[in-house]
């Protein structure tokens, strides 16, 4: 039966070339935007989930309100990891990371400025999913002065050498670190890119046991499906406890006496897999995504396929007068209403399968462009992304069915008296439904056309604003933390230069 559905679909289809090439080019088009931006919506979705533990992984952050003024901190203070470990049992793992900006690095005599460096505790490897090409995961940060770095790091070096145990000057801090790792890279999806991950025991800071100060990215391992929000309720005791007495010595007023002025200072557990899309912190790693402009982006995807589909309905039912004579002589032959809507959902499943293909080529076309617009590395690889070939089929069905039901019902309705005499049943509300939705494709493009139009407006008033001096004259001295007293002397050396 399903190949006799096909045989007919295939004749039915090449009999109309020029309806079918318009009902299929116009559905790849809605099918390749769909699939542009829902590849775009998976990848903003699937932050951090990379790691095997990032079920039971949070960072710690903290929050709090001092004389009116709000703080909302990505980092915390150096002992908090060490202190909840030894707090609670449900602590399994905690590990640090701190970034240390910009920092000159140096190999024989090729010395480079990096800014993509970290120091990280010797379990780090441990907690995050970030493989090891070569050296221990366990024992790699196991000792002051060791680095793990990527191989584009060791390549910029090293060249083709073996990097294992070659040495690395940071100058800025005057040590020497020993390469005793290699990785291949950190995953785009991930909250934190480094190219150079060294031990956090080679900094004295690192053991230091204030709870005044912070810059201490801090994660912590809790057990497979324990509630994070049980741990973060007894963290006001921590803060009691431990920043009491400091407080006393550095303010001169007890914790309680701290809050009876209004103020209030705390530690709070934010899941791991929330870090990119609903952080409103401070101090971020990265800069981080929003997930409001994933939900715009998601219903643009279901309007352009809505509008995909109801295109293809309109075409569908517009056509029906060529096969109304077809219909009614199938039924005058004996074709039941039922086995008639099977022949025109299998024909709507083959142009959609033919439409899927069709877009899949145009996506392959389109998506270096697209990456070179969004900065991303997106790609259509079905052994990277498993989801993909179930996720195209349950999409390519979907599409089928939504946009073949009506026209199916539409045309296997017709009465055989009535369309043998050249005459439709029917054809008035048929005609006031396609009506309806071609206004209701005209409202969602007009819709999709004034919201594009007015982002490009905005764009374009941020790039062309006046903003009282020629921005391309300006050079921003960065890092010049690093002159100490001889501020005074370098502006008078610039001066000096007639540029």
């Amino acid at each position: 039966m399903l190949s006799n559905y096909l045989k007919i679909a295939v004749r039915s289809l090449l009999r109309n070339k020029t309806h079918t090439f318009i009902n299929v080019f116009a559905l790849a088009l809605g099918l390749a935007t769909c699939l542009l931006i829902l590849l775009f919506v998976q990848h903003e979705l699937c932050y951090d989930r990379f790691n095997k533990k990032a079920g039971q992984m949070v960072r710690v952050t903290f929050r709090g309100k001092m004389e009116g003024g709000e703080m909302r901190e990505a980092n915390v203070m150096p002992p908090v990891a060490a202190v909840l470990k030894k707090e609670y049992p449900e602590v399994l793992e905690a590990t640090r990371l701190r970034n240390y900006g910009l920092q000159r690095v140096s190999f024989g005599d090729k010395t480079l400025r990096e800014d993509n460096l970290a120091f990280v505790d010797s379990n780090f490897f441990e907690v995050f999913t970030i493989p090891l090409v070569k050296g221990n995961a366990r024992s790699a940060l196991s000792r002051p002065n060791s680095v793990v770095i990527t191989k584009r790091t060791a390549k910029k070096y090293f060249g083709e050498a073996d990097p294992i145990g070659k040495v690395l000057d940071f100058k800025d801090g005057h040590e020497s670190f020993t390469v005793t790792g290699l990785i291949d890279e950190v995953p785009e999806t991930s909250h934190f890119h480094f190219d150079f991950f060294a031990s956090l025991s080679s900094i004295a800071e690192s053991r230091s046991d204030s709870w005044m100060t912070s810059n201490y990215f801090t994660y912590l391992v809790l057990p497979r499906g324990y509630d994070p929000q049980k741990l973060e309720a007894k963290l006001p005791q921590v803060m009691e406890k431990y920043v009491s007495p400091q407080m006393q010595k550095a303010m001169g007023l007890s914790f309680a006496q701290f809050k009876a002025k209004g103020n209030s200072i705390g530690l709070y557990l934010q899941p791991l897999t929330e870090i990119h899309l609903h952080s409103d912190l401070t101090g971020e790693l990265e800069p981080a995504g929003d997930i409001k402009y994933v939900y715009i982006f998601t219903v643009v995807a279901v309007f352009m396929l809505l509008i995909a589909c109801i295109n293809f309905m309109n075409l569908s039912t517009a056509g029906a007068s060529k096969r109304s004579r077809e219909v009614g002589i199938r039924k005058v032959l004996g074709s039941r209403k039922l086995e008639l809507i099977r022949q025109f959902l299998t024909e709507s499943l083959l142009l959609t399968a033919l439409s899927m293909l069709l877009a899949l080529g145009l996506v392959s076309l389109s998506l270096p462009f697209f990456n070179q617009l969004t900065g991303l590395q997106l790609r259509l690889s079905f052994t990277a992304s498993p989801w993909l070939l179930p996720g195209l089929l349950a999409l390519g069905l979907t599409t089928g069915l939504l946009a073949g039901s009506y026209p199916a019902f539409f045309l296997s309705a017709f009465k055989p008296v009535l369309v043998l005499k050249n005459r439709t049943a029917g054809s008035r509300s048929s005609s006031g439904l396609r009506s309806g939705l071609v206004v209701f494709q005209f409202f969602i493009s007009t819709c999709l056309i004034v919201g594009t139009t007015i982002v490009y407006q905005q764009l374009s008033y941020i790039r062309h604003k006046k903003l009282g001096y020629d921005r391309d004259q300006v050079v921003v001295v960065q890092e010049n933390w690093w002159l100490g007293k001889n501020v005074d002397e370098f502006r008078r050396e610039l001066k000096q230069d007639p540029r």
